[in-house]
């Protein structure tokens, strides 16, 4: 064989090597290129290529640079993530994202996000579909499906802690090429509360100026009148005593009006620190007497030691003693009072006695100014004790009331 041949042939054999060397080499890049980006795909990043092989190398190198920018991205998106989920959860507002089925009922709804403000406002521990949402209340329920953007709806329901209510609205967005509704919802209970305080308190100064406009000249004038009428003998009526009566009763309404006017005259609280501890104390030995009387005997426990109250001692003793009297009318022989510290380091006192329940009727009616089941009653002591309660920024609820006991709660925000 020539040397020409030998040549030839010796270099197709190397083109030859060289072109199989590259077909290898990119099968190999394409296969690692593949594999990069299938993991990057499933958002595994539990990889990395070697980078001491001379021949792959700077294609190694740049694969895990890949990596590095994509794990890079997804621990700020984490990062993000957790803090506008922080962020959410110290909000006053309960957020609530869900996913609708497009095949399903839209009541199929599952919760693909839930803030801990919406836990606490619902009064749940966890949300996974909103088809939970009717253990709480079915009005709840239906008003998580017809709110919208431009539709408030409101739901009512009443748990441990008495009546709540809340303002709910609805917008749709697009997460990840499926649609779902951001639900945000606020407690505006306290605000109903306070309008319809305002509102007493306006419909009680109008009616209470126009009585005792009325009534107080009538007072005094059947009264004087009273002291120079004659006395009349014989049959016919007697004018002196009849002018009496009339001044009488002027005078017991004028003192029935004004017992109303006090409820929007309350003063400010003179706040200061003291343990509640010693407050029941004093109040036991000032209600001992009546509640022996009664057969009742009261008791008090604490939760927590050395429990500190700042608020105005006299309105609070007020508060509490109007229950207690409550208490031994309704027939109670046991009153039991008790303080501890909420989870906000809210103070919190409770009255329970175990006498006769308050009926579902009157339960969302005691608060009200005028209502009274009792016979003598004015309807004036929980209302007031109600606006006592909203000036120390807290709340006065009916907890509970069963054949067992019936429980009022102080909470002092």
């Amino acid at each position: 064989m020539e040397t020409a041949d030998i040549i030839l042939l010796v270099s197709a054999s190397a083109i030859a090597g060289a072109a199989l060397s590259a077909l290898w080499t990119k099968e190999r890049m394409r296969k690692k290129v593949t594999y990069i980006l299938d993991a990057l795909e499933d958002k595994e990043l539990n990889f990395r290529f070697d980078e001491k092989p001379l021949f792959s190398r700077s294609l190694n190198r740049t694969l895990n640079r890949i990596r590095g920018i994509f794990d890079k991205e997804r621990c700020e998106i984490m990062e993000q993530e957790r803090y506008y989920g922080q962020m959410l959860d110290h909000v006053q507002t309960g957020i609530a994202v869900i996913e609708t089925s497009q095949t399903a009922s839209k009541t199929e709804g599952r919760v693909r996000y839930c803030n801990s403000t919406a836990l606490s406002l619902l009064g749940i521990s966890s949300l996974g579909n909103i088809r939970q949402l009717r253990n709480v209340s079915d009005s709840l329920y239906e008003a998580f499906l017809k709110a919208t953007e431009n539709n408030e709806e409101r739901a009512s329901w009443y748990n441990e802690s008495g009546q709540r209510t809340i303002s709910i609205t609805a917008s749709v967005a697009h997460i990840g090429g499926r649609q779902v509704r951001v639900v945000a919802f606020n407690d505006i209970s306290n605000e109903i509360a306070e309008n319809e305080q305002a509102a007493w308190s306006r419909l009680i100064r109008v009616l209470t100026h126009e009585i005792m406009n009325t009534v107080t000249p009538i007072a005094a004038l059947s009264g004087t009148l009273a002291e120079y009428a004659p006395i009349t003998c014989g049959e016919g009526p007697d004018i002196k005593e009849g002018l009496a009566t009339i001044s009488r009763s002027s005078e017991n309404l004028i003192k029935f009006v004004q017992s109303y006017r006090d409820l929007t005259k309350v003063a400010p609280p003179s706040k200061k620190a003291f343990y509640v501890r010693d407050m029941v104390g004093r109040i036991i030995n000032l209600t001992g007497h009546q509640t022996e009387q009664a057969g009742a005997a009261i008791g008090y426990s604490e939760k927590d030691e050395d429990i500190l109250l700042y608020a105005d001692e006299s309105q609070i003793s007020q508060i509490i003693i109007n229950m207690i009297r409550n208490a031994v009318q309704a027939g109670a022989t046991s009153i039991q009072i008790s303080a501890g510290i909420g989870s906000a380091e809210n103070v919190i006192i409770s009255i329970a006695n175990n006498g006769a329940p308050i009926s579902k009727e009157s339960r969302e009616q005691i608060f009200v100014p005028f209502f009274t089941t009792k016979p003598e009653g004015t309807g004036i002591g929980l209302s007031l004790s109600r606006q006592i309660m909203r000036q120390h920024n807290g709340t006065v609820l009916l907890t509970r009331s069963d054949s067992t006991e019936t429980v009022f709660t102080l909470n002092f925000r």
